[in-house]
């Protein structure tokens, strides 16, 4: 499948996880991080990685004295819906339900986990009824 331009490399994830789990941090930090034993060209990719996350506006930095701290402008779960409604948009004409029903099929659910599926359709179905009753004056 074919990258679309909002989409992140493998190298520019690594980068997103190391700010997740650090909230903010400058490129020597993430360099640390990502390369332990790195070297000047480390440093360089990191800090050319980073430009890349922030012209697709995933992440943000701000000057503190004479460094730049990053952070992360899109959390997990963003990244992850984007990618599936990516997935969704390639294989199945914008429909989530093929995708959903393949990742379900395809794997075995644990009881908690297909419990914690049926909390949110049910959840879902909630919201769904809520917005469809009519106000009362």
């Amino acid at each position: 499948m074919a990258r679309t331009s909002q989409d992140v490399t493998q190298a520019e994830q690594a980068v997103l996880e190391a700010l997740w789990a650090t909230d903010t941090a400058t490129i020597r930090q993430l360099t640390d991080e990502l390369y332990p034993s790195g070297t000047a060209s480390s440093f360089s990719s990191v800090q050319k990685l980073l430009e890349r996350l922030e012209s697709k506006g995933f992440v943000k930095r701000k000057r503190s004295g004479s460094v730049y701290l990053f952070r992360a402008l899109v959390d997990r779960q963003e990244l992850i819906g984007r990618r599936l409604k990516a997935v969704a948009d390639s294989l199945c004409d914008g429909s989530m339900t093929p995708l959903l029903q393949h990742l379900v099929e395809a794997q075995h659910l644990a009881p908690e986990d297909r419990e914690s599926l049926q909390e949110l359709i049910d959840q879902w179905d909630e919201e769904t009824e809520t917005r469809k009753k009519p106000r009362s004056s």
